[in-house]
């Protein structure tokens, strides 16, 4: 959530910026300065009664003191006068307050200065592209064949058991998965992030603080009969650990880890370019987010970028690295960097992970500060990223490795799936 100063004093700015993300109600940083306005002077009158109060209470009993019981009447009766007003004063501050806020939660972060114009993904800006296109032999086919070969997903039954998208891995399928797991934490701990495992449900406070509300309830699955929230992404609930806290100076800063499974409406029709594991509607996926100072914060993105990265090398996938522009930014993000990796069966890029600086928006939103080296109170900042995202991980390792008689699997995973290569 954007702070009213920021908006106050930077309003040419803030609205200049707001259109590099293509948010279309810049008007609303006007409405939040006015309603800020009214607050600040019904909170003004409020005050000046409760002094008048204060003031008169005291000469009453002065005035009682000296016998002068007719003035001290007199001061009563006014007494009376200004506590009728202060309870509707008090009402129309809450109302004010409340009306501010709602107005407020719907500005989305400001774009970072490297954020490029652009209302789409076409637009986004190849930061870098590294590894080897995989050439693949005569016959080689999409994953979404391989799985049925090597029977390691079965899509009917999970659809059975719930709904499209909802895959049922099987065997070495769900072997793949647990290894590819036990890697991205075993990788993420060894870099010094500590390991959580969180709940897979949020209440709407956690929700809200880490920005999924009031943006993203469409794409929510809703338990509504307790008002709780599947987690699309453990940053979810791993970033709320630290929600009204105070952190010390010398804890910053606080580097996270965790493994969910992660549940999100949009999987969409399940045309040609979202067939087999490109998208579902439940996926695993691993994170991995930072709290930090917020001069260190831009830093600290580039060390997670490069984490991301190595990963990638590691995997032994062609990547590419994306700035995105500011049509394509989420609605939290200050600036985000994607991950794609090269399916070479479906010969098309395929998104495995966001990296992306919130700088104070989060933090904001959940009261996560910290008192800096002058004992001032700071907001901290907050990142995170996937480390990595599984379902096209799976596709494009099965696609890219496939032989003759198998799937080579690549030498990081060995250990972890107890064999190099998948076979039937």
């Amino acid at each position: 959530m954007l702070q009213v100063s920021v908006l106050r004093n930077n309003t040419a700015d803030v609205k200049k910026r707001l259109t590099t993300k293509h948010f279309k109600q810049p008007e609303l940083v006007d409405t939040i300065i006015a309603l800020d306005d009214q607050r600040k002077k019904l909170q003004a009158d409020f005050d000046t009664t409760q002094a008048k109060l204060n003031t008169a209470s005291k000469d009453i009993g002065k005035l009682m003191a000296q016998g002068k019981k007719e003035e001290a009447e007199a001061v009563k009766g006014q007494v009376g006068a200004w506590k009728d007003t202060l309870e509707p004063l008090k009402e129309q501050m809450l109302q004010m307050e409340k009306q501010l806020q709602d107005t407020l939660v719907l500005l989305p972060n400001l774009p970072g200065t490297e954020v490029p114009e652009g209302a789409s993904p076409e637009e986004n800006v190849t930061v870098k592209e590294a590894g080897v296109k995989k050439v693949l032999p005569e016959g080689a086919v999409p994953h979404w064949d391989l799985i049925t070969k090597y029977k390691l997903v079965d899509f009917e039954t999970g659809a059975k058991i719930t709904g499209r998208g909802f895959p049922l891995y099987t065997g070495k399928g769900a072997k793949l998965q647990r290894a590819l797991v036990q890697y991205f934490l075993d990788y993420n701990t060894a870099a010094g992030y500590t390991e959580y495992l969180p709940p897979f449900m949020v209440n709407e406070a956690s929700a809200f603080a880490t920005g999924q509300l009031p943006d993203k309830e469409g794409q929510m699955y809703h338990a509504t009969a307790d008002n709780f929230y599947l987690i699309p992404t453990a940053e979810v609930p791993v970033t709320n650990i630290y929600r009204d806290t105070i952190v010390k100076l010398e804890e910053l800063p606080i580097k996270m880890t965790a493994y969910s499974p992660c549940f999100r409406r949009e999987a969409g029709s399940f045309g040609k370019d979202v067939r087999g594991l490109n998208r579902v509607h439940q996926f695993e996926k691993v994170e991995i987010i930072q709290i930090v100072e917020p001069g260190k914060s831009y830093a600290v993105l580039d060390e997670m970028v490069a984490h991301v990265e190595k990963l990638l090398e590691l995997l032994e996938l062609p990547y590419r690295i994306l700035r995105l522009c500011g049509g394509d930014m989420g609605f939290a993000s200050a600036i985000t960097y994607d991950f794609e990796v090269f399916s070479a069966a479906q010969e098309r890029w395929l998104e495995v992970s966001s990296v992306s600086n919130f700088e104070n928006f989060q933090t904001n939103r959940m009261k996560c500060r910290y008192k800096d080296a002058d004992g001032k109170m700071q907001l901290t900042h907050s990142l995170n990223g996937s480390s990595l995202a599984l379902p096209r991980i799976v596709a494009c390792l099965l696609e890219n490795n496939q032989v003759a008689d198998g799937i080579e699997l690549p030498k990081v995973l060995h250990s972890y799936f107890g064999s190099d290569k998948i076979k039937v």
